[in-house]
């Protein structure tokens, strides 16, 4: 559905530049700015948003700022998809937390990430807090953001090490970090709250899309093999049945839970539409802890990935302008 939205979208857009009068179906009528000028959009999120890796396209920023948009990420497709519509200023970054979109200023990592790897650029000077490119002249927001305030990439970090400890046997991760995972769900939820908040007033009018996370880990964690790195290395799969069940889906819920307080705001959902398409399964939309031959990846969606995820995205864009 989304991408015949999305082709519907660009034909319109093409017989208006020819015709110099007319206007997609499903915007005539209903949204006649859309048609006069572009939807001023801003991007912003994490590495799930700004692409990061590799396998995420080619990073496009000169110079470096050390925040790793690829130009295969999301907001990058959905530009070249629907650029005669939008007009995009993409400020996500990767390792970016919560408050970093909201009002912290962010020193971002590039590829350092010693001893695994050491990028020539780092360190990088500070960036400042995303929300800063938000404004009243603002239409649509997308924001996908909220894994790294919840420490996920700590956890990930912390899991292979206590899997390889117990020969792969049982849930130590789980029984090492799970005590303090509501602690953690509870303040990205207030976090979440206020950052919404914040950006409703910073742009009143704009339409607020809160973008959820993937499928990381399979519903048959039986798929990922023991030790591979191109999947989950050590982590035992208890471990990762746990954190797919108790980390992962409840992050999406509290990042849904939030946008429904919010009266301008819609959730999309990536969650589902990817569930077939784990770092496990046989075509992927996730890379794993590295993808061959030799690049770190940290599981992060791949340039599949951030083509479903702009299907989807651009869709309730779309719609939020409709």
């Amino acid at each position: 559905m989304a991408r015949f939205r999305t082709r519907l979208a660009l034909l319109g857009s093409a017989a208006a530049l020819a015709a110099g009068a007319l206007v997609p179906a499903q915007f005539a009528g209903a949204h006649p700015a859309a048609a006069a000028e572009d939807q001023q959009w801003v991007a912003l999120g994490d590495s799930y948003t700004a692409g990061v890796i590799r396998a995420a396209g080619n990073t496009f920023e000169i110079p470096r700022d050390g925040c790793e948009r690829t130009d295969r990420s999301y907001p990058q497709v959905i530009d070249r998809d629907l650029g005669g519509l939008f007009d995009l200023t993409n400020v996500s970054c990767g390792a970016a937390t919560i408050e970093n979109v909201t009002d912290q200023a962010q020193e971002p990592i590039g590829r350092h990430l010693p001893p695994v790897s050491e990028d020539p650029d780092y360190p990088f000077p500070a960036v400042p807090p995303q929300s800063e490119a938000v404004g009243p002249d603002t239409d649509v927001i997308t924001v996908g953001v909220g894994g790294n305030t919840l420490g996920f990439a700590d956890i990930l970090a912390k899991c292979p090490q206590l899997g390889g400890e117990s020969d792969g046997m049982g849930t130590p991760c789980k029984d090492a970090l799970g005590a303090g995972l509501q602690t953690r769900l509870d303040k990205a939820s207030r976090e979440y709250d206020r950052m919404l908040a914040v950006l409703h007033e910073r742009a009143p009018q704009a339409k607020i899309l809160t973008v959820g996370y993937p499928t990381v880990i399979p519903q048959n964690t039986a798929k990922c093999n023991y030790g591979d790195l191109t999947q989950f290395g050590t982590i035992t799969q208890g471990d990762l049945a746990w954190l797919r069940t108790d980390v992962l889906e409840p992050l999406n819920k509290t990042i849904e839970d939030s946008t429904g307080t919010q009266e301008a705001a819609g959730f999309v959902d990536l969650y589902t539409s990817s569930q077939e398409h784990s770092v496990c399964d046989d075509t992927k939309w996730m890379e794993g802890f590295v993808t061959l031959p030799d690049q770190l990846s940290f599981v992060h969606p791949n340039a599949l990935g951030h083509r479903n995820a702009a299907d989807h995205v651009e869709e309730a864009m779309l719609n939020a302008i409709s």
